[in-house]
């Protein structure tokens, strides 16, 4: 981007209440019903469960059925054992009668400015290509200009109103949908994602999320299996039908290797690349005709 441009620095607002609340089904009410989810989640049997965290069988069999009401330690230990999410953890911590022990904070709060500076060098030093912080329902936090620039040019308006889902954004009729080359790979390969974030978490707001997007109409035909510039067995580019021609991408996605907020945990940066010089040539003159 020319330096004589004095745009504002990318947007890091309070993250938007997720999209999906309505209509959720509340989680159980007590630590053993907790337990017992999270186990079944994660395809344990009680035996599994007690030879990983150490403890008897029995021990866990009680802590299941209430008969035991577990220390503030063993709610930690096996909520790591669980890898279990920091949101849920202090879910279980309550559900026990303890405090929950991760905050969350908004990206603003000082106590994360560290952070927030952090993302902002991301998603400018991505420029001209483009970039976008994303919360854990995958609902935009902040974008480059280039991101900003691709999604207000093959965008309906309707969609750019917050919360922004970029999952929505890229199936909706009215989205990317219909700019997408390889719309059934892309496609299949945003279901897996969501799926496996799904058996991680468990989060109601991204099974509701999931519905609506079953919902939205699919390929009429399945798109080409190998597409220029496709790296089979490597990863999936995006391919996206621009004024210019066809753009191809591969993304990467950036976390926070250890965070202790609940907020840093559910953040990731998605950062695509040119997957050939054509995307890489466009790219740069868009930047410097912004």
């Amino acid at each position: 981007m020319s330096s004589t441009h004095h745009a504002p620095r990318p947007s890091l607002p309070h993250r938007p209440a997720a999209a999906g609340h309505r209509g959720s089904t509340p989680g159980p009410a007590s630590f053993g019903d907790h337990l017992r989810t999270w186990r079944q989640q994660r395809h344990l049997s009680q035996l599994e469960l007690a030879d990983e965290a150490d403890i008897s069988t029995r021990h866990v069999s009680f802590m299941e059925t209430g008969r035991t009401n577990p220390s503030r330690e063993m709610v930690l230990r096996l909520c790591e054992r669980l890898a279990i999410p920091l949101r849920e953890r202090n879910a279980l911590l309550v559900a026990a009668g303890y405090a929950p022990m991760y905050r969350e904070r908004a990206l603003d709060d000082p106590a994360l400015a560290a952070a927030r500076r952090a993302v902002e060098l991301v998603l400018k030093g991505h420029e001209p290509c483009p970039a976008l912080a994303l919360d854990r329902c995958w609902n935009v936090v902040a974008t480059n200009r280039a991101a900003q620039a691709l999604l207000a040019n093959h965008v309906s308006p309707e969609l750019l109103e917050g919360p922004v889902n970029v999952f929505r954004l890229s199936l909706h009729p009215k989205g990317l949908a219909p700019h997408i080359a390889n719309l059934a790979q892309w496609r299949a390969h945003l279901f897996e994602r969501l799926r496996q974030q799904i058996q991680a978490t468990a989060d109601p707001v991204l099974i509701a999320l999931q519905a609506e997007l079953l919902e939205y109409p699919a390929p009429e035909e399945p798109s080409p299996l190998v597409l220029d510039g496709e790296m089979l067995g490597v990863v999936m580019p995006f391919c996206f039908q621009s004024a210019r021609g066809t753009l191809s991408f591969i993304s990467t996605t950036t976390i926070f290797g250890t965070p202790v907020d609940v907020t840093l945990q559910e953040l990731a940066v998605e950062s695509f690349f040119p997957a050939d010089e054509f995307t890489a040539q466009v790219l740069r003159e868009m930047a410097a005709s912004a």
